[in-house]
C-alpha cells in the first residue's frame, strides 16, 4: 500500500505564544531591566513555559498563571545569575517587590505560586544555576521574614490601640491625620533599629522586644490627650513603686520581655533618635511636665516635644531617609510597606500569619472533629479528655503570645539550670568498666549546636552563644529524665537478672544517632521558641546529619519526659512529626529505607531501582571539619571512625543488603503492619515503646526480647503511627464529605492495604495524596456521585492542606511523560495508582457485579442485554478525519490503553476527562476550549505521515477469527458471516 502524503507549511509560533512573549517584553520595559537582563530572562522562560503554564487540577486561569509564571522568571534571572546580580548592582537593582508591584501581585499569592514553579522546574533550575540554586533564590527566607513583620506590625497595631486613644488604624476620631503620624513614626523608628542591629532583629522574640522598646518610649513623649490609659490604671500598669509606674516592669509583666533586653532596645532607639533627628536625650526625672505624673522616669530618658503636633512629619522624613540611605535597593520586600494594610500593594494580607497560626493552633489531628474523643489527638499521644479546644484562650493565641510565651519559659525554667550534665546523670554515664561518657556527651553537644547556631555567622555572636546555651541545657534535662525512665523500664523486663554491676543503658547512651537526635529536638525547641528566620526546619537536620525518619523516633520521648514544656511547644513537636511523617520520611535518603531493606527484603529492587537509600552519617570530626569548629580533647577511635554502621560504634554488626537476605520476608508472615480485623481505626492506642530498639542497628535482634530485628520493630511502630495519622485524616475529610461510616471504614481499610501491600506508592510522596485517591477510587466502586473536584475542595479547608499535594505529584520514571516529572493528582491518580490498587478496588465490588464482571471478560453476555453484533471483533483502527474543513483525526484506542481496561466495569475506576481538569472549570468551558482550538486559525502543522503500522497484521487476523498462520479467506462471507468461535479466541495469544 503506498503511503499518503499531505503537505504542510513549515512551523510557526502560534498568536497566543507571541502574544505572551510581548507581555513579558513589556513588563521588562516597565521595570526599565538591562538588556543582559531580559536575555537572560527570555531564554529562561522559552525552557520552562510550558511546564510552568502546564494545567493542573486545581490550579489557576491560563492568564493568571501567567502573570505569576513571569514575576518568578524575572526573579529567577535577576537573583540567580551572578554576572546580572553585580551589573544590576551598578544601575540600581530590581526587588521583588518591584517586580510585585509592576504584576499587581500580593506576596503571599506570589509565594505560594512559586512553591509549586520551584516543584515544577527544580531539574531545569539546577541544570542551569547549579546545585544550590534554592538556597541561592532565598524564596522561603523572604516568606519567613515577610510572615515574621506581618506578624510583628499586627502586634504593634493591637498594643498602639490599647495605650492611645485612636484606637485602630482607619477608624474615625478627632484627629485621623495625628495618629497616623505618630502611628508611622513608631513603625519607622523600629524599623530603623532593626536595620541599625540586623544580627538582633533576626526572630520574632527580639522584634517584639523592640517593638515594647518604641511602645515605651511613644507613652513617655505622645500627648496626654490621646493616652488611652491612667498611670493609676492598675490592670495594665501593675508594678508599682513609692515612686511611682514602673512602665518597664508593668511593660514586661504584660508582654512577657526581658527587662534587660528591653533597656538595651531602648539604648540604641535613644542613639537613633539623637543622630538622625538631631534631637538631644535628656533625663527623664528632670523633665517637668504632665507626662511623667505617676510614672517612675528613673533610667529613663526625654527628647523635648518630639510628639507634638505638627511636630511629627520631619520627625517621620529623617527615619524614612535613614532607612533608605541604609537599605537602599538591597532588601528584596520594602518593609514600610507594613505600616498600614490598607496602603500595602504588594504587602502580605492578613492570611498569611493567621493560616500558619490556625495550622499550629489547629494542627492536624487536633482539630474539630465530632466525636473527637473516639480518636487519638496525634500519632504520638492518646486520645485525652481535657481536649484542648475546651480552653477559649487558646483561641486567643498568637504567633506573637506563642513566642513570648514559650520565651518565658525558656528564661524562667530553663535558664538556671546547670551547663553541664547533673551529678545524677554522670551516674547514668558511668559504665561498668569505670569508663564515663561524660567527656564524650559534653563535646558531642560542644559540635552539633555550634553547627546549628553558628550556621555559616549568620546569627549574633551573643545571639547564637545565649540559644547555644538554653539547647545544651534543655538537652541534658530531657536526657536526664529518660534515662530514669528508660532504666526503669529496661528494670522491670530483667527484673529477675542482677543487674547491680552493669549499666543496661550502656547500648543507648553509646549510640551517636540517638544524642544527635536529642540535640536537633533541644535546637529546633529553641528555634521555634524566638521564631528564628534563619534556621528553618529542617535546617537542624541538615546541620547534624541526620535524616526525618531518625528525629521521628525521639519526638514522643521527648515530650512524655519533659512535664513542664508549654502548650506551645508540645504543638508544635506534634505539628512537625506531622510533617515528618506525612512526606518528609518519604524522600529520597531517608534512613526509613534502611530498615525496610532489612524488614521488607521484597521491596529491595524498588529500593535500589529508586537509589531511595540513606547515605552514612557524618561523624562528628567531618561535621567539625565542614563547619570550621575548633574543639578541645578528643573522642575514642571508636567514636571518630566512620564505620559501617555509625548507629552502634564498636560493634560489627551486619550490613542491611547481606541482613535483608537473613531476615525474609518476616513481616509479611506475620502481617504484622495490619491491625486484627475487629479493631477499629478509632480505637488505635498509643504505645510507650523502649528506645533502644529504635536506634539499634537494624539487622540487629531487639535488645528488649523478641524473635524480631530493630528493623521489623521500629518499621511497625512507624507504620502504626502512619496508620493512625491516615485514620484520623480520612475520618476529618469523611466528615466534611458527609458520607457514611461504611465509605470510612472502606476508604480506611484501602489505605491499609496499600500501606502493607503496595507500600512503595507512598514513596517520594505525601500520605494526603494516597488518601485523596482511596477516596475517589471507593466513591468509584461503591457508585457514590462524588467527583475529585467535591474531594479536593474539602480537601482544600483542612488545615494541613498545601496546594502542591493536589498539583504536583511524582510520578515513577516508568510513568511519566516526557519532561513532566510531576503531574496532577488526576493524572497520578490514573496512570499510578489505579494500576497498582485495583485489585483492592475489585475486591470491594458486590459479589453479583463480579460475576457479571467475569461473564464479560469471559466472553458470555449479561442477561437481558441486547444481541452482540456478529461484527463486534472487527477492528476498526483507521484515523477518522472528524472534521470537514480541518485535518483533525481521533484514532482508536491503542492496545496497551485497551490491555488496562481488563473488563467493562474497569472504567468505573478511573478519573474520566469528563471531571474538569483545570481550575474546576466547567464541562461546557472545556467544550468551547476545544472548538477554540479547532477553530483557530494561524496555526500551521508540520510535514508528516499517517501511520499505518499501530496495528499489526496479527492483530487483524486474530480479530477476523483466523488460526496462527492460516491465510484469508477468498470469501467475503467466510470472513465476515461467521462467528468467532470462543476456543479459537483462547488460543489466539494475539487477543
Amino acid at each position: 500500500m503506498s503511503s499518503v502524503k499531505e503537505e504542510f507549511a513549515e512551523p510557526m509560533k502560534s498568536e497566543g505564544e507571541t502574544t505572551s512573549e510581548n507581555r513579558f517584553t513589556d513588563l521588562c520595559k516597565t521595570l526599565k531591566v538591562s538588556e543582559e537582563v531580559i536575555s537572560e530572562a527570555t531564554s529562561l522562560l522559552n525552557e520552562i513555559r510550558n511546564i510552568l503554564l502546564a494545567s493542573s487540577f486545581g490550579g489557576r486561569r491560563p492568564e493568571e498563571l501567567e502573570i505569576y509564571c513571569n514575576a518568578f522568571v524575572l526573579y529567577c534571572a535577576i537573583k540567580l545569575k551572578d554576572d546580572l546580580s553585580k551589573e544590576d548592582d551598578k544601575h540600581g537593582r530590581i526587588r521583588l517587590s518591584d517586580i510585585l508591584r509592576a504584576t499587581n501581585l500580593k506576596l503571599d499569592d506570589f509565594f505560594k505560586e512559586a512553591q509549586q514553579f520551584t516543584i515544577k522546574a527544580k531539574q531545569i533550575l539546577g541544570d542551569r544555576y547549579g546545585f544550590d540554586w534554592e538556597d541561592r533564590l532565598e524564596l522561603k527566607q523572604l516568606e519567613k521574614i515577610v510572615r515574621m513583620l506581618n506578624d510583628a506590625r499586627k502586634f504593634f497595631d493591637k498594643t498602639f490601640g490599647d495605650f492611645f486613644s485612636f484606637g485602630s488604624i482607619g477608624q474615625s476620631s478627632s484627629t485621623p491625620e495625628v495618629s497616623k503620624e505618630i502611628h508611622r513614626f513608631g513603625w519607622l523608628l523600629f524599623l530603623t533599629l532593626r536595620i541599625d542591629t540586623p544580627d538582633i532583629f533576626k526572630d520574632l522574640v527580639s522584634c517584639v522586644h523592640g517593638l515594647v522598646a518604641v511602645l515605651a518610649i511613644l507613652i513617655l513623649h505622645v500627648p496626654v490627650k490621646f493616652r488611652n490609659f491612667s498611670p493609676q490604671d492598675t490592670s495594665r500598669l501593675v508594678k508599682r513603686s513609692e515612686k511611682g509606674v514602673d512602665l518597664l516592669d508593668s511593660l514586661c509583666n504584660t508582654y512577657h520581655t526581658f527587662e534587660d533586653c528591653l533597656r538595651g532596645m531602648m539604648e540604641k532607639a535613644y542613639k537613633i533618635i539623637s543622630e538622625t533627628l538631631n534631637r538631644k536625650p535628656i533625663l527623664a526625672s528632670d523633665c517637668k511636665t504632665d507626662l511623667m505624673n505617676h510614672i517612675n522616669t528613673e533610667g529613663l530618658m526625654y527628647f523635648n516635644n518630639m510628639l507634638e503636633e505638627g511636630l511629627v512629619e520631619p520627625g517621620i522624613q529623617a527615619l524614612e531617609k535613614h532607612y533608605m540611605d541604609v537599605v537602599g535597593n538591597k532588601g528584596e520586600v520594602d518593609e514600610m510597606l507594613f505600616i498600614q494594610s490598607e496602603d500595602k500593594p504588594v504587602g502580605a494580607s492578613s492570611n498569611l500569619s493567621d493560616t500558619k497560626s490556625k495550622l499550629e493552633t489547629l494542627a492536624s489531628p487536633t482539630k474539630t472533629i465530632t466525636n473527637m474523643l473516639t480518636l487519638p489527638l496525634s500519632p504520638m499521644s492518646p486520645a485525652r479528655p481535657n481536649f484542648i479546644m475546651s480552653n477559649p484562650k487558646i483561641l486567643q493565641m498568637t504567633p506573637v503570645t506563642s513566642a513570648m510565651t514559650t520565651a518565658k519559659w525558656l528564661r524562667e525554667v530553663i535558664s538556671p539550670l546547670p551547663d553541664k550534665p547533673s551529678p545524677h546523670l554522670e551516674q547514668f554515664l558511668c559504665l561498668s568498666d569505670n569508663k564515663s561518657l561524660t567527656n564524650d556527651l559534653i563535646r558531642r553537644a560542644h559540635i552539633i549546636l555550634e553547627a546549628i547556631f553558628h550556621n555559616g555567622n549568620s546569627f549574633d555572636i551573643l545571639w547564637a552563644k545565649e540559644r547555644k546555651l538554653e539547647a545544651s541545657k534543655l538537652y541534658y534535662r530531657v536526657l536526664e529524665s529518660i534515662c530514669r525512665s528508660e532504666s526503669n523500664l529496661l528494670s522491670s523486663r530483667n527484673e529477675n537478672n542482677n543487674n547491680g554491676s552493669t549499666n543496661n543503658l550502656a547500648q543507648l547512651l553509646t549510640n551517636e544517632r540517638f544524642h544527635r537526635c536529642m540535640l536537633a529536638c533541644s535546637a529546633e525547641l529553641v528555634l521555634a521558641t524566638h521564631k528564628t528566620v534563619l534556621m528553618m526546619f529542617p535546617a537542624v537536620l541538615e546541620a547534624t546529619g541526620l535524616t526525618p525518619f531518625d528525629l521521628s523516633k525521639v519526638i514522643e520521648s521527648f515530650v512524655r519526659h519533659e512535664e513542664t514544656l508549654p502548650r506551645e511547644l508540645k504543638r508544635h513537636l506534634n505539628s512537625l512529626e506531622e510533617q515528618l511523617l506525612e512526606s518528609m520520611v518519604w524522600v529520597k535518603g531517608s534512613s526509613l529505607y534502611n530498615y525496610l531493606l532489612v524488614a521488607r527484603p521484597d521491596l529491595g529492587p524498588e529500593l535500589s531501582r529508586l537509589g531511595l537509600l540513606a547515605e552514612p552519617m557524618l561523624s562528628l570530626d567531618e561535621i567539625a571539619a565542614r563547619h570550621n569548629i575548633s574543639v578541645s580533647g578528643a573522642l575514642p577511635v571508636s567514636n571518630r571512625k566512620r564505620d559501617a554502621s555509625p548507629d552502634q560504634e564498636g560493634s560489627d554488626a551486619p550490613s542491611p543488603k547481606r541482613a535483608c537476605v537473613e531476615s525474609g520476608s518476616v513481616l509479611l508472615e506475620r502481617n504484622c503492619f495490619t491491625p486484627p480485623a475487629k479493631e477499629r481505626l478509632y480505637s488505635l492506642k498509643s504505645k510507650f515503646h523502649p528506645l533502644q530498639p529504635s536506634f539499634a542497628s537494624p539487622a540487629q535482634p531487639n535488645p528488649v526480647g523478641g524473635n524480631e530485628t530493630c528493623a521489623e520493630t521500629g518499621c511497625k511502630v512507624f507504620f502504626s503511627k502512619i496508620l493512625k495519622l491516615g485514620a484520623i485524616r480520612i475520618r476529618s475529610l469523611c466528615e466534611r464529605l458527609r458520607q457514611p461510616q461504611q465509605i470510612l471504614d472502606r476508604v480506611y481499610g484501602i489505605f491499609q492495604q496499600i500501606l502493607d501491600k503496595q507500600t512503595h506508592l507512598f514513596f517520594n510522596r505525601h500520605v494526603d495524596q494516597i488518601i485523596l485517591c482511596c477516596f475517589y477510587g471507593v466513591a468509584k466502586v461503591s457508585g457514590l456521585n462524588l467527583t475529585f473536584k467535591e474531594i479536593v475542595s474539602s480537601y482544600k479547608k483542612e488545615p494541613q492542606c498545601k496546594p502542591e499535594v493536589f498539583r504536583n505529584v511524582l510520578v515513577s520514571s516508568s510513568n511519566m511523560r516526557v519532561g513532566a516529572s510531576h503531574v496532577d493528582i488526576i493524572t497520578f491518580y490514573n496512570e499510578v495508582f489505579v494500576p497498582a490498587v485495583k485489585p483492592f478496588l475489585v475486591g470491594m465490588v458486590p459479589s453479583a457485579s463480579r460475576t457479571e464482571e467475569k461473564a464479560i471478560a469471559e466472553g458470555g453476555q449479561v442477561p437481558g442485554s441486547p444481541k452482540v453484533s456478529p461484527f463486534s471483533n472487527l477492528p476498526d483502527m483507521s484515523p477518522k478525519k472528524i472534521s470537514a474543513s480541518h485535518n483533525v483525526y481521533v484514532s482508536p484506542l491503542r492496545q496497551s490503553k485497551m490491555d488496562a481496561l481488563l473488563s467493562p466495569s474497569s472504567r468505573s475506576y478511573y478519573a474520566c476527562i469528563g471531571e474538569s481538569t483545570h481550575a474546576f472549570q466547567s464541562p461546557s468551558k472545556d467544550l468551547d476550549d476545544i472548538n477554540c482550538r479547532l477553530n483557530s486559525t494561524g496555526r500551521r502543522l508540520i510535514t508528516g505521515r499517517i501511520n499505518f503500522d499501530m496495528v499489526s497484521d496479527s492483530v487483524v487476523a486474530g480479530s477476523l477469527g483466523y488460526q496462527n498462520g492460516s491465510s484469508a479467506p477468498s470469501d467475503g462471507v467466510a470472513a465476515f458471516g461467521l462467528p468467532i468461535k470462543r476456543e479459537q479466541a483462547d488460543s489466539d495469544p494475539t487477543r
